[in-house]
């Protein structure tokens, strides 16, 4: 009997763990990765990549980069679909080069009725689209794709383009239980490898192996084979408040260093800053244009400039650059920009634009410098080692009276020494013809502050009515201007997120420019309320800052970047009348972030025959690691439940 119960458990044991484990140690489709609809370890995931794995060598026939992708892929349900649709982009440079895919082999497995069902791609499933003129799409998408159905696929890519090793991402917005690369690098060529995202490796190994490459003559190369594997990698999901996810992501990035050919001859790629400074200066469009100061020499020749002292002077070249030259929305930074091109059509690019503020300035003895930067949506700068490829904007710094602003011509709503919020990433590259680069932090040091300071009253009627004014400064003003110049009519109830039985009314906007740092308005507002015995329940925060809670994850493994310091402030005065007075006043709330990174401050009070509310939430950081999280969620989630459902409670008098 004890055997027999014994063999039972043993069975049953069997059985749940068949139907809880995927097959993530080889590309292999087994029974159980087909009979599983569900994954324990994460409940919204659509699909998973159980199994996957990359090798990428340089083959000795054609010196070309030759990447092995096979990847193993679970569709969980119907919202899963999408993933049975791949796509490779190929790149063709100027002079004809280009890269290819060769060797794509695909099987859908499928189980119906207990049978293990498998469909082929065909050649006619494979799509290639023309995207630009220099890229191409390779599109394939599997056939009989069905909740359930587990997708094995390969191909190679071939690049003859190895100044970028092929870089690898184990992490996806679906969960990965096992991906694993394998690289092997010639001496000849010298990357700077970077792990991005913060992950752990499972495993990391490095060996040599000798005489891997070998060429007419009697040269050859050894190999450094590089093997890296990562397990049970979560998905990404991406929330409000973040940079690029390219930023996040765990993945192998690589950059060509130096090149050293068969005959001795060394390339070096990435120089020191030393050399690179040179190099811009020298060899690139926006380094000749640092010396053009000829050319904008008689752009000013008409306009009034003031010469009563540094900064006024600034503003009016400013002010002049910003009004009378148009961005044509391109970012180009290095090459393919002209300063007689934007003079002659007053449009240009973004780099065309700053660039002739920067060279008037410089002609007015003003100290202004380039700041090379790169945009929150094209990731972090490489603070390690030059990678010209980072940058992709410029702002001009000026210092004057000893004080520094950041200035930036490319837009009618920023007011002067604002910089576009894109712009906020941390930290760039400032240029000094005579003395190199250096880094400099981008940091707004000014909190922007949206506020809403009302009255209201009761009369005899039940009904309440008021008017709110709205501040909003620096960055927390720069959407409602945008808003009320593009569309004045729809501004109040897009900007103001009232209550649904909120009424608001009669918007007043005061002395609004487009470079005003604020934005300031007043409305009406009215609300009916609803009177149960003598008693009147209702939430005296007729409007709200958060709908929702912005943040919803479990964990996030990559910082809240809210890009600045910015406080929100409401504070009301509720005239009671004669006609009632206050039984309960909701509780207040008071709450303090580690590090006094943030507070939250509710407090509600009695003055004569009024009620005073007291509303601020201070965000005293404008990045905050990923250890504040929880803090930060559990913080927010007060904010909206206070908004939401702070309860006042007012007594009808006799």
């Amino acid at each position: 009997m004890i055997l027999r119960i014994f063999m039972l458990t043993v069975l049953i044991a069997s059985v749940s763990y068949s139907q809880s484990t995927y097959n993530s140690e080889s590309l292999q489709v087994t029974r159980t990765d087909l009979e599983q609809n569900v994954f324990s370890k994460d409940s919204t995931a659509n699909a998973l990549v159980i199994y996957e794995i990359g090798n990428s060598y340089i083959d000795n026939n054609d010196f070309k980069l030759h990447s092995e992708i096979k990847r193993k892929i679970k569709i969980l349900n119907r919202d899963g679909f999408h993933k049975a649709t791949e796509e490779i982009l190929l790149y063709t440079n100027d002079s004809g080069r280009r890269e290819i895919i060769e060797d794509i082999t695909a099987t859908v497995y499928n189980l119906n009725n207990g049978v293990i069902e498998k469909a082929k791609l065909s050649e006619d499933d494979i799509i290639e689209e023309k995207y630009n003129d220099n890229y191409t799409i390779v599109k394939f998408t599997f056939p009989n794709i069905q909740p359930g159905s587990v997708i094995n696929y390969s191909y190679t890519l071939i690049t003859p383009f190895l100044y970028k090793y092929k870089s690898w991402s184990f992490q996806k917005d679906i969960p990965t239980l096992y991906s694993e690369y394998n690289a092997s690098i010639p001496g000849n060529w010298e990357y700077n490898i970077k792990l991005v995202g913060g992950r752990k490796l499972f495993i990391s190994d490095a060996n040599i192996r000798y005489s891997c490459i070998e060429v007419s003559g009697g040269g050859s190369a050894n190999c450094s084979d590089y093997r890296y594997v990562m397990k049970d990698i979560p998905a990404f999901v991406a929330e409000d408040y973040m940079t690029t996810e390219s930023n996040y992501l765990a993945k192998i990035d690589y950059e060509l260093n130096v090149f050293r050919d068969f005959d001795g001859k060394v390339d070096k790629i990435n120089k020191s800053w030393k050399d690179t400074d040179l190099e811009i200066r020298r060899e690139t469009d926006f380094g000749r244009m640092m010396k053009k100061g000829n050319i904008a020499r008689n752009v000013l020749e008409d306009v009034t400039i003031s010469t009563e002292n540094d900064l006024e002077k600034t503003k009016d070249i400013y002010n002049y650059v910003r009004d009378n030259f148009n961005w044509n929305g391109e970012h180009k930074l290095f090459n393919d920009v002209s300063l007689k091109h934007l003079i002659k059509e007053k449009t240009g690019t973004a780099t065309e634009i700053n660039m002739l503020l920067y060279n008037l300035l410089m002609e007015n003895d003003i100290d202004a410098k380039p700041l090379l930067l790169s945009t929150r949506d094209n990731g972090f700068i490489t603070k390690i080692y030059p990678v010209i490829s980072d940058y992709n904007y410029v702002l001009i710094h000026v210092s004057i009276d000893g004080e520094t602003y950041l200035l930036d011509a490319n837009d009618d709503y920023l007011s002067f020494g604002q910089i576009p919020f894109k712009c906020l990433n941390q930290y760039g590259r400032l240029f000094n013809t005579k003395m190199g680069s250096s880094w400099f932090d981008i940091n707004p040091t000014k909190s922007s502050i949206m506020s809403y300071r009302g009255e209201l009253e009761l009369d005899d009627t039940d009904q309440l009515n008021g008017t709110f004014e709205l501040l909003g400064t620096d960055y927390n003003a720069y959407g409602s201007k945008k808003q009320y110049f593009s569309d004045s009519e729809t501004t109040l109830n897009t900007l103001v997120d009232a209550k649904n039985d909120v009424e608001l009314t009669h918007p007043d906007y005061h002395n609004l420019t487009k470079t005003d740092s604020t934005f300031n308005m007043t409305f009406d507002v009215s609300k009916t309320l609803e009177v149960i015995g003598n008693k009147v329940y209702f939430n005296p925060y007729v409007i709200e800052f958060f709908p929702e809670n912005p943040f919803k994850l479990q964990e996030r493994s990559y910082p809240v970047d809210f890009g600045y310091k910015q406080s929100f402030v409401y504070t009301c005065k509720l005239n009671l009348g004669e006609q009632y007075s206050v039984e309960e006043l909701p509780e207040p709330k008071q709450l303090n972030l580690p590090e006094n990174a943030g507070t939250l401050i509710c407090n509600y009070s009695i003055s004569g025959n009024s009620v005073l509310i007291y509303f601020k939430l201070n965000f005293n950081k404008a990045i905050y690691d990923p250890v504040f999280y929880p803090y930060l969620k559990d913080m927010m989630k007060d904010v909206v439940d206070i908004q939401k459902n702070a309860t006042l409670v007012l007594a009808k008098k006799n």
